[in-house]
């Protein structure tokens, strides 16, 4: 908990030199499960790396400097990770995945970008997306605390049964999305493979689908078609 802290490190370099290092660091100490694949053991990490360094890049190149008081700030704890910079998001927080891309640090993102570090297309958040689909985590929260800040958090692996309404209609919403910007289309069968449900039991996909569409969060694409080949959208793509 943030009332005691195990351990805390302050990086006070340049980002070129010490991005590598903070990404390296973070996934030194974050907690890892240990799997067992031919009777050999392996440790692999609660969190998919790529999905972390997007959203470290992203955390310092929205960061907004004129905010005094406060810095980009990574957080790890049992269950999940906080990843924060001052400065409210630039678009809102739901619309992440499909949003133009836009930087408040046009210089620091083109210097990142020749760095290596980032790129300028805005598929920061989709990757991270795709890496939390192909862990079967629960769906990333982005948040903006009292309109000063940004906060991405990533939860730790949970089963289905697990996980809230809230939850399930969260990764709902962002399966949609990422098809959508992908050029595909989220069907119950995509959504059985998001949340790792078996092929008979499409009828708990299904009572996900309807709970995100009673929500508004998505929409159905083809009424008219019959139950196993209707396709749904975010509730922006109408």
């Amino acid at each position: 908990g943030r009332l005691n802290a195990l351990r805390e490190h302050v990086s006070e370099k340049g980002y070129a030199i010490e991005f590598e290092r903070i990404v390296d660091y973070t996934m030194a100490v974050i907690p890892s499960n240990e799997v067992i694949e031919r009777a050999l053991r392996r440790e692999l990490p609660m969190f998919p790396k790529l999905a972390i360094r997007e959203l470290i890049a992203n955390m310092l190149i929205h960061q907004d400097f004129s905010v005094t008081g406060a810095g980009p700030m990574v957080e790890i704890f049992d269950d999940r990770i906080e990843i924060a910079n001052p400065g409210a998001p630039l678009v809102e927080t739901n619309r992440f995945v499909d949003a133009s891309p836009e930087s408040r640090n046009e210089a620091l993102a083109s210097l990142m970008r020749r760095f290596g570090i980032c790129e300028e297309r805005g598929t920061g958040i989709d990757k991270v997306i795709v890496q939390v689909e192909l862990f079967q985590l629960p769906a990333p929260l982005f948040e903006a605390p009292v309109g000063r800040s940004t906060r991405a958090t990533l939860f730790a692996h949970r089963e289905l049964s697990e996980m809230d309404r809230t939850e399930r209609i969260r990764a709902c919403y962002q399966h949609a999305c990422l098809r959508f910007v992908s050029g595909q289309r989220m069907n119950n069968a995509s959504v059985r493979e998001r949340f790792g449900i078996a092929a008979h039991n499409s009828a708990r996909a299904s009572r996900i689908l309807r709970e995100a569409m009673d929500s508004g969060d998505i929409i159905l694409r083809n009424s008219d078609a019959g139950p196993r080949n209707r396709d749904y959208l975010p509730f922006w793509a109408a």
